[in-house]
């Protein structure tokens, strides 16, 4: 199953729509709710990442019967210093995003921590790239 989203930087009102969505096509497909939480948790760290940083941003999620592989590319400032924004705590998000509740520096973390792969590449005035899978199998 390929599910796409385009998602607009500053657009706070559908932020989550995206990981909401997926969470709807888990469910419906019987998921372990507990893997469901783990993809909805990395997701929704990763939409709200575009929109509160980038300009604009793609998501593809391909859901297949050993995982969900989700990749989001966005046009955007990209991060000048990948090791510290993997920091918690760290964050550059703008005084107006953090009177909104956002931007604690606690996404890229929590999306690190809820995936079993995670990859990241960033370019200084061009934006970001995060590839992600989560297994839904358990090996063993």
């Amino acid at each position: 199953m390929l599910l796409n989203f385009n998602i607009e930087g500053g657009d706070f009102t559908n932020a989550g729509s995206a990981s909401s969505q997926v969470k709807k096509a888990l469910k419906q497909i019987n998921v372990n709710p507990a893997i469901i939480k783990r993809v909805v948790v990395a997701l929704y760290e990763a939409e709200v990442n575009i929109v509160a940083h980038a300009y604009r941003g793609d998501i593809a999620v391909n859901i297949n019967p050993e995982q969900v592989h989700i990749k989001l590319e966005d046009e955007g400032p990209g991060i000048p210093d990948i090791e510290k924004a993997m920091q918690k705590g760290f964050s550059t998000a703008s005084p107006k995003v953090r009177e909104m509740g956002f931007g604690a520096g606690m996404g890229l973390p929590n999306i690190r921590e809820n995936v079993d792969t995670f990859d990241i590449k960033s370019e200084v005035n061009k934006g970001t790239t995060l590839i992600i899978t989560i297994n839904l199998v358990v090996n063993g």
